[in-house]
């Protein structure tokens, strides 16, 4: 139990302080990744009006596939909506995950498709 514990306020402590340093605006909105066991899911949010602009998740997509294939095809068609939106700068904030495996391959699918970090 005492383990448990210690893994979610660390966890929250990195969320933290990476939030502190990430903030979205109207110019540059934030893209917040999450990440599960079975799913990967991520929004565009503009902070100063506190407004989700844009999201998508795995769920959306009806194919089965690995989870990098998946986190793939989302990156890519979050782009997709990203550009319909004429946004083409944002700040990537990665939670508490590390930048590797499923996080590092979404992130790179949505620069490969004209997004700006």
């Amino acid at each position: 139990m005492y383990a448990r514990k210690k893994i979610n306020r660390t966890t929250t402590q990195r969320k933290k302080r990476i939030r502190a340093r990430i903030k979205g605006d109207n110019m540059r909105p934030r893209l917040s990744v999450f990440r599960s066991n079975r799913f990967i899911s991520a929004q565009v949010i503009d902070n100063s009006a506190q407004k989700t602009l844009c999201a998508i998740s795995s769920k959306d997509i009806k194919e089965k596939a690995s989870k990098s294939i998946l986190a793939e095809k989302v990156g890519i068609l979050l782009a997709e909506k990203m550009h319909k939106l004429h946004i083409e700068k944002v700040v990537f904030d990665r939670g508490a995950y590390r930048y590797h495996g499923i996080i590092k391959i979404f992130a790179e699918a949505v620069r490969k498709a004209g997004i700006l970090f």
